[in-house]
């Protein structure tokens, strides 16, 4: 069984310098729907969920998280493109926006890591990812797509945070309106990791660009309301 840290006030990860990641460990930032440990363990054990509609092929290892801790990044979340899976806008980071991201950090091998990207642009899971650029620069391109984009925002227990997102920023995105269903799943982690309430989950998801003017805090809440009647 997981073992899910106790909720505390949520750490931010400390600033740079980033240390390489001994006994081959790192933070795995999850900012989206891997908020939810039912969704990331898709990744790791392979499956699908219920409101899902794709099977993921799982990681080589795959054991659960060591710890999962509730996360602050510097940045924002905005929605763009179009979900294969969802429908309507995916979740994407820019670290460099105004604001606070809130998110969930998973204790993870970096293998975990490189196979959890490898499977979200639809890649068979099986290769190591070369850390060594992210950690020294904080930054590395795997290549121009939707999360292929390597950051490590800090380090948290003396262990790198690290997470990937678009090449492009908020300004430049093509900003599209999540569906209900992604929007769901994203509520379903910040309850979890966060512990937020319906009302707070919706007055953030519906603030985020992407979903700013396409969503309004009532109509989320009434997104939400669906999944749980």
């Amino acid at each position: 069984m997981t073992t899910i840290a106790a909720r505390r006030p949520d750490p931010r990860p400390d600033p740079p310098p980033r240390p390489p990641a001994p006994d081959d460990r790192i933070w795995y930032a999850a900012y989206a729907s891997n908020m939810l440990l039912a969704r990331l363990t898709c990744y790791l054990a392979g499956g699908r969920l219920a409101e899902g509609d794709r099977d993921h092929p799982g990681s080589r290892d795959r054991r659960p998280p060591e710890r999962a801790v509730p996360l602050l990044l510097p940045g924002r979340l905005h929605f763009a493109l179009e979900s294969l899976v969802w429908g309507g806008g995916m979740g994407f980071y820019d670290p460099l926006d105004d604001g606070e991201l809130p998110a969930r950090g998973y204790l993870l091998r970096a293998g975990q890591f490189a196979d959890i990207a490898a499977q979200e642009v639809r890649r068979a899971p099986g290769a190591d990812l070369d850390l060594s650029a992210v950690l020294a620069d904080g930054r590395a391109e795997l290549g121009a797509g939707r999360y292929e984009t390597l950051l490590c925002v800090g380090t948290l227990a003396g262990l790198p945070v690290l997470t990937f997102t678009a090449p492009w920023r908020t300004a430049e995105a093509e900003l599209n309106p999540p569906s209900a269903r992604y929007l769901r799943m994203l509520a379903a982690g910040l309850r979890e990791a966060h512990g937020w309430d319906a009302g707070r989950c919706s007055a953030y998801l519906s603030s985020r660009p992407g979903a700013a003017g396409a969503w309004t805090p009532a109509g989320v809440l009434r997104a939400l309301g669906a999944a749980d009647g």
